[in-house]
């Protein structure tokens, strides 16, 4: 164990990164859900998809290896890839072990070490891209994911009983974070040492807190976050940092939060003119508008009809102004009315998902009615993109289009055979 210093704790340093993975905390490995994307599809049929179409001399070879795997292990060629046993599927993927040879007297490499072998020893750039089509990130084995190396991962600090290394804390939340570092056991020396260090952790866990964030892990990857999500950590990182006299532009913040996510945010931006700093957001959202200390009405209408200054002021003299389509609405002299009857729904039947539990989501079944507009909705960080993007739009592509994804955790999608196309 090299002198501890704080290299040592980044895995964006190689020394604290994982060797294995390069503190990625990902490989790529070819996935079986993408050399097999369809278990209905027999081996005669052409069920392992990278052993087909790369020519014809290569096409006969891999015709001749399924052959001699079905021979030597009972396989059906012309059965369903999902008919086929454990033992057989794990033979057919990885290839025989010592127990396999010794009982069957027969070595077979298998589907995942032949792409293997090929994508490292090709010098051809077409086929390193084509066989990456049939990869996707899995978590590091040598890390388990926590990216960085078995030396940095041995060293803890005791917080109440638990000794807890860096990458523990990382997946805590930040409450959680927040009652260990509340915990720590130090003697002291020691507490003299950590005290400006445990200050600062507490202030920046409080940001995350005041913004509504308490729920997120520490060790979340930027790109499983919510556009909310995202948004609140940048403005907490503002008012973290301290500044003051600066003048924020923000474009429509709101768009896309809801309204409980609304509420947050204002008192986020309310915090940061309270420091001593101008914030100034161009915006449609009431919520935002009552709570501004001064509104700019540029109207009075869109397009041609607008370009001038209407008023300005306190939203009392918005409200007031005649003159303000803006005011109308928000003093209720103008109002657009809720449908007293929706449009019935009357499409050709549903696209239901099954048990999806990826990210945030704990098991979720939800129908999608067709031939309709239809709004998913919730907080921040409940998982909409996850279910529409990551499950529901990716499941229909893999479906629909045979597109190489692998969509996030869930049991299965119904009803894509109703439609032929999608869009993103």
């Amino acid at each position: 164990l090299d002198e501890l210093e704080p290299r040592l704790f980044s895995f964006n340093s190689p020394y604290g990164a994982c060797p294995e993975c390069d503190g990625l905390g990902s490989v790529d490995e070819f996935d079986e859900a993408l050399v097999v994307p369809d278990e209905t599809v027999s081996l005669a049929d052409g069920a392992i998809i990278p052993w087909r179409k790369n020519g014809r001399r290569m096409n006969m070879y891999y015709a001749r290896l399924t052959r001699k795997f079905c021979d030597a292990f009972g396989v059906d060629r012309d059965a369903a890839f999902s008919a086929m046993t454990a033992t057989q599927r794990r033979i057919l993927l990885h290839g025989t072990t010592e127990r396999d040879e010794s009982r069957r007297g027969l070595s077979f490499e298998g589907v995942i070490p032949n792409l293997h072998r090929r994508y490292e020893t090709t010098d051809s750039d077409g086929v390193k891209e084509r066989l990456r089509g049939y990869m996707s990130g899995r978590r590091c084995p040598a890390c388990a994911g926590r990216r960085l190396r078995p030396s940095s991962l041995h060293v803890g600090v005791q917080a109440g009983e638990e000794m807890l290394s860096i990458a523990d804390l990382g997946e805590r939340t930040t409450a959680e974070v927040r009652a260990a570092m509340d915990g720590l056991v130090l003697n002291r020396e020691q507490a003299a040492i950590a005290a400006p260090i445990v200050r600062e952790v507490a202030a920046r866990l409080g940001f995350l807190e005041s913004v509504g964030l308490d729920y997120l892990t520490l060790d979340r990857r930027a790109n499983t976050l919510s556009g909310g999500e995202a948004q609140r950590i940048r403005l907490a990182t503002q008012v973290g940092s301290g500044l003051v006299g600066v003048c924020y532009v923000l474009d429509e913040p709101t768009i896309g939060l809801h309204h409980r996510d609304n509420e947050r945010l204002i008192r986020t931006l309310r915090r940061l003119a309270d420091i001593g700093n101008t914030v100034l957001v161009v915006e449609h959202d009431e919520d935002m508008m009552r709570a501004a200390d001064h509104i700019v009405d540029i109207g009075p209408g869109p397009g041609l009809h607008g370009g001038t200054v209407v008023n300005s002021g306190p939203i009392d003299l918005i409200e007031a102004c005649e003159r303000s389509t803006t005011g109308q609405f928000l003093s209720g002299r103008r109002s657009i009315p809720v449908p007293a009857e929706r449009r019935p729904l009357g499409g050709p039947g549903t696209i239901t998902v099954k048990n999806a539990r990826a990210n945030n989501l704990q098991g979720v079944d939800a129908a999608f009615p067709l031939g309709g507009l239809i709004c998913v909705t919730g907080v921040s960080g409940s998982g909409k993109s996850t279910l529409v993007n990551e499950i529901l739009l990716k499941a229909v592509r893999k479906a629909v289009t045979q597109a190489r994804v692998v969509p996030g955790a869930h049991d299965r999608v119904t009803g894509t055979g109703r439609i032929d196309r999608v869009v993103e």
